[in-house]
């Protein structure tokens, strides 16, 4: 079959764009009304054959690409695209012609239109595909995105520049409407190429991958497309007349969009289908994203374009909307901007470890070099004494370096969700009493824990490896922050429904302003400066006390001490 050429032809339809039975289905739609939609769309829609060329494209494609009408029509598609993509896109327009598929195209891609002039602009191109007479078609429909990487100056002032050439377009588009109108009159050939106009233009409605809808000037909705059926679960019959496009809308997302508009006009928007005649109003109508609601309940992104469509006498008469799914794209760019986020985390991580590393490691380090320096002076059997004391600050110090150590690779693992409760029956009683024994040589003079417990039964079913380091983590702290000869006090309570722990200490207390930070990565209170700490201790326990189920309480009151309470829930 030869090569078919459309020309933008439209009838004048007794001076309305849409004189038709709004009930009746949208395969009805006489030629004028198409080739209405096919013009008046603020989206570039173009057809081409399964050999690339171009057999049709609607005004607003030709101005995107700076082409005279029909200029377009017989122009081989490559030559919309940059000479670096033109040979791929071939092979990918022979593998679509081979298996053809609505979809979007290029995605997770830039993709870049040429226009006549040779510069480029951003694009996002949406295919679908029919047949007519046994030759496939390629239907695109192409929106130009450049307005979203432009700064808002820069929006406004295209939307002023493209309102100014679609009023002139509307004008030339008047004028060729009257000479179309005599013209069909005059001849049957005019007439059977507005037919074959209309079955293309019936194929694009039909076939098209985007959703499109008209609907009233209140919103309501008069003409609802198959893929609109298929995107948003709803039948024609169900929506045609009885809703408003509103209601596909998150309630919450036209609040914020109305309280926006509502600000930017020093008026009261409301929260309904006025949000879109306000932003029509003020040339933000184009490529606006929204979630879309499902008949379901579930929710999918789009990109949405509303444009009022205006009579012979200039009155807008009703609004064509046309969404496209963009939903991959939007969780694509979430990835990204979470992997950011992560990466950005970890760097602070590594740096905020440097730097605590630094200071933290010295002390102890240098603790281990001098005793070990001095054990080598201490050679005479009296000397044992001095031996032993050196002895045991090297162990303290080589404890304190494996505790930071342990802290620091325990945050990392919980960074990366490598951690997950092993729960296990044990006995907790006998459990605390170990952790007593265990952090004894860190007691200053004259310290001691009190330890008591209370309950029918001592068994809990918990992380007997995570409830270690929370308590053990929480008797170093009061230790450290205690004078000489304080009591800290330990007390846990079992219940076949929940254990509670506490642990209490008389020391110089937090200052109120630090109690919300207590739990944040590195965070030292501002009273605990001169302290050795790493800021990791109470952040761990508060991550282990949460994949417990537990919760975690703080009391303290400056120079007055410190009480911290976690409770587990029990499933007995």
């Amino acid at each position: 079959m030869g090569r078919v050429v459309i020309k933008n032809e439209i009838s004048v339809l007794d001076g309305k764009l849409f004189g038709l039975n709004l009930g009746m289905p949208f395969t009805t739609l006489d030629n004028a009304t198409f080739q209405a939609l096919f013009n008046y769309a603020s989206i570039g829609i173009l057809i081409a054959d399964s050999h690339g060329v171009i057999q049709m494209a609607n005004k607003y494609v030709e101005q995107q690409f700076g082409y005279e009408s029909d200029e377009l029509t017989g122009k081989k598609v490559e030559s919309l695209i940059p000479s670096r993509y033109s040979h791929k896109h071939v092979q990918h327009r022979e593998k679509f012609s081979a298996d053809p598929h609505s979809r979007p195209m290029g995605l997770g891609m830039e993709l870049a239109g040429l226009k006549k002039d040779g510069s480029e602009f951003p694009v996002e191109v949406s295919l679908g595909h029919y047949k007519i007479d046994g030759e496939s078609y390629a239907l695109a429909f192409i929106n130009d995105i450049t307005q979203r990487k432009e700064t808002e100056q820069a929006i406004i002032q295209l939307n002023a520049h493209l309102e100014e050439k679609v009023k002139e377009g509307s004008q030339s588009l008047a004028i060729t409407v009257a000479q179309l109108g005599s013209q069909i009159k005059e001849t049957e050939r005019k007439d059977a190429e507005l037919q074959r106009v209309n079955n293309f233009l019936n194929n694009i409605w039909n076939h098209a991958g985007a959703i499109i809808f008209v609907c009233d000037t209140n919103g309501l909705i008069q003409f609802f497309n198959p893929s609109a059926e298929k995107w948003l679960g709803y039948k024609s019959d169900e929506v045609i007349n009885k809703m408003s496009i509103a209601s596909f809308h998150l309630e919450g997302e036209l609040q914020k969009k109305a309280l926006e508009l509502s600000l930017l006009t020093d008026s009261v928007i409301d929260a309904n289908f006025e949000v879109f005649t306000t932003s029509s109003k003020l040339n933000l109508g184009n490529n606006q994203e929204w979630h879309y609601k499902r008949k379901d309940g579930s929710t999918f992104y789009v990109s949405l374009n509303v444009t009022p469509l205006k009579d012979s006498y200039n009155t807008i008469s009703s609004y064509l909307g046309i969404a496209i799914d963009v939903s991959d794209k939007k969780k694509a760019e979430t990835e990204i901007l979470a992997a950011l986020e992560k990466e950005k985390e970890l760097n602070e991580l590594k740096s905020r470890f440097v730097s605590m590393a630094s200071h933290e490691f010295r002390t102890p380090l240098s603790a281990v070099l001098s005793s070990a320096y001095l054990l080598s002076k201490y050679v005479k059997t009296e000397e044992q004494p001095n031996r032993d004391k050196h002895i045991q600050r090297i162990v303290s110090s080589v404890t304190s370096l494996t505790e930071i150590l342990n802290d620091f690779l325990s945050v990392g693992k919980i960074e990366e969700g490598n951690i997950v409760a092993k729960n296990a029956e044990y006995d907790v009683e006998k459990q605390m009493v170990e952790i007593v024994q265990g952090v004894q040589h860190l007691f200053k003079k004259g310290q001691h824990i009190d330890y008591r417990h209370k309950g029918d039964i001592s068994t809990v079913q918990l992380d007997s490896s995570m409830m270690r380091h929370i308590v053990s983590n929480l008797l170093s702290n009061a230790i450290k922050f205690s004078a000489e000869d304080s009591v800290i006090e330990l007390f846990t309570f079992c219940a076949t429904d929940r254990l509670v722990l506490s642990v209490k200490d008389s020391g110089i207390g937090i200052p109120d302003e630090d109690l919300q930070h207590l739990y944040r990565r590195f965070f030292r209170s501002s009273n605990a400066t001169n302290i050795q700490g790493t800021g990791l201790g109470l952040h761990i326990v508060s991550k282990y006390t949460e994949l417990l189920n537990g919760e975690i309480t703080c009391e303290s009151k400056l120079g007055e001490g410190t009480k911290f309470t976690i409770t587990f829930k029990q499933n007995n």
